[in-house]
């Protein structure tokens, strides 16, 4: 596994609509070890691949509970749970909504509370390339829908108002400006 640069706002493939992925193999699944180690080191709860700049329907989380600061000095491992997802879908939304403050690795240091549906179900190929369908809520339900967002081109700050969302494209702008990017 080897940890990969996330692409960071106002870079124009976080816009780019990621293509289908054929077939589950040993390269994807590679990418997908890559990936998930890439959001632990970062740390985040989900990260989709065009945020490494690899423009395929692919997303990893994990949102089991951190690891304390015991865990984090190496002292007790940590549980971890991750979720690969290979071309996820929404099959079905509920009519209740819920409210969580976003964040993403693509966006650092920037969060907003977002509306979303409060549960939601997903259809996609597992590690194995089997299909398969999960259904969330809380935490998981927010993380699955950010993630395929990305996927779409979407990114969080397109579901905040206008306003706010100008003033951090504008400041991410001037960020890169000044790293010379």
């Amino acid at each position: 596994m080897s940890l990969q640069n996330i692409i960071l706002l106002p870079d124009t493939r976080l816009r780019q609509v990621s293509e289908p992925v054929g077939m589950v193999d040993d390269s994807v699944r590679k990418l997908m070890d890559d990936m998930l180690e890439t959001m632990y080191d970062a740390p985040g709860i989900g990260l989709a691949a065009i945020q490494i700049a690899v423009a395929k329907r692919i997303v990893v989380c994990d949102v089991s509970p951190r690891a304390s600061e015991e865990e984090a000095e190496g002292n007790v491992p940590a549980e971890r749970e991750p979720i690969f997802l290979v071309n996820p879908e929404v099959t079905w939304v509920s009519d209740e909504k819920s409210v969580y403050e976003e964040g993403c690795l693509s966006i650092p240091e920037f969060y907003a509370e977002v509306e979303r549906p409060a549960r939601v179900k997903v259809g996609f190929l597992n590690r194995a390339g089997e299909r398969q369908e999960i259904e969330a809520d809380g935490l998981l339900a927010t993380c699955l829908q950010h993630e395929i967002d990305h996927l779409n081109g979407v990114l969080f700050i397109d579901h905040i108002s206008r306003l706010k969302r100008e003033r951090v494209i504008k400041k991410f702008e001037k960020e890169a400006r000044r790293r010379g990017d």
